[in-house]
């Protein structure tokens, strides 16, 4: 996409935690991506209304209101915006995210996503999980909402396997990953997930493919679900992925670590296998690898 978007209107539902504020304070202690400075400008650019009326920021906010952003249209990142489609039926949607391509909307990305670009094409689709904006490969969508519920409800049965690169030579032929999974500190982001023996279960099992000079070639599959989970775990297990910027050894965070979107390494969701909901046949969807993958 060139030019800017279409902005949109950010719609949020006043907690307990509104009683006592003003408009202003309420912006600037509840949304801190954004500066006090910031959120006065866009006050005065009548961009923030409550219950419907502009607002002056000096209004006393009360629970159960409404607090809407009505964000102008701003210039988005350049990113890759095409996919392949994999899989198609009439219930359900699989595509090939390219790396550096958002899955939803958010840090400052809205139409450069990939659900924007499938929505396109496919009004109704509705992703039934993301993946990283560096991650790419497999994306399943469902293309209604009864789908999404049946699918989402049996999620844990959908058996996923990634491939990836790894930091140097791994003394393992196939290894069970079972470090828990928390949040950390992060200098810029206050927390992120990481490593934690305070953290919720997790488990992998990553299997050595090919073994290079100063790297490993691994396929992973993951049995939980949590944030950054191959990233982590490889780490936690001394071979980082090769090129991360956020994740060391011992899956705690490098020197000065990026941000969670930041690129740098190779990840790809490789393969689903899956029970089709409707007529029960076994399915297998598979993404190309990128030539850094294969072996």
């Amino acid at each position: 996409m060139t030019g800017a978007n279409s902005g949109y209107s950010f719609r949020h539902v006043l907690g307990p935690t509104a009683t006592g504020h003003t408009t202003v304070t309420y912006l600037v202690e509840t949304f801190t991506h954004s500066t006090r400075a910031q959120w006065l400008e866009r006050i005065q650019a009548q961009e923030i209304r409550v219950d419907e009326a502009i607002a002056t920021g000096n209004e006393r906010l009360r629970p159960g209101g409404i607090l809407v952003w009505d964000r102008p249209g701003w210039m988005e990142e350049l990113v890759p915006t095409d996919y392949q489609i994999l899989y198609r039926d009439e219930i359900l949607l699989a595509v090939d995210k390219p790396s550096g391509l958002p899955t939803l909307p958010g840090a400052g990305f809205y139409q450069n996503t990939l659900l924007t670009q499938v929505q396109l094409a496919y009004p109704t689709a509705i992703p039934l999980h993301r993946l990283g904006r560096a991650t790419s490969g497999i994306v399943l969508f469902a293309l209604d909402r009864k789908i999404l519920a049946v699918m989402s409800k049996h999620w844990g049965a959908v058996q996923k396997e990634y491939r990836t690169l790894a930091q140097g030579i791994a003394d393992f032929e196939s290894v069970c990953i079972r470090t828990p999974i928390g949040l950390i500190p992060h200098p810029r982001l206050g927390e992120i997930h990481g490593a934690s023996l305070a953290g919720k279960a997790s488990r992998s099992i990553a299997t050595v493919l090919q073994k290079r000079e100063t790297a490993t070639v691994c396929s992973v599959q993951i049995l939980t679900g949590r944030p950054h989970q191959i990233r982590i775990h490889l780490a936690s297990i001394g071979h980082p992925l090769v090129g991360d910027p956020v994740y060391g050894p011992w899956g705690g965070l490098v020197e000065t670590p990026g941000l969670p979107g930041d690129a740098g390494y190779s990840l790809h969701a490789h393969r689903m296998r899956f029970e089709h909901p409707i007529n029960g046949d076994s399915i297998l969807i598979e993404a190309p690898l990128p030539d850094s993958l294969r072996i």
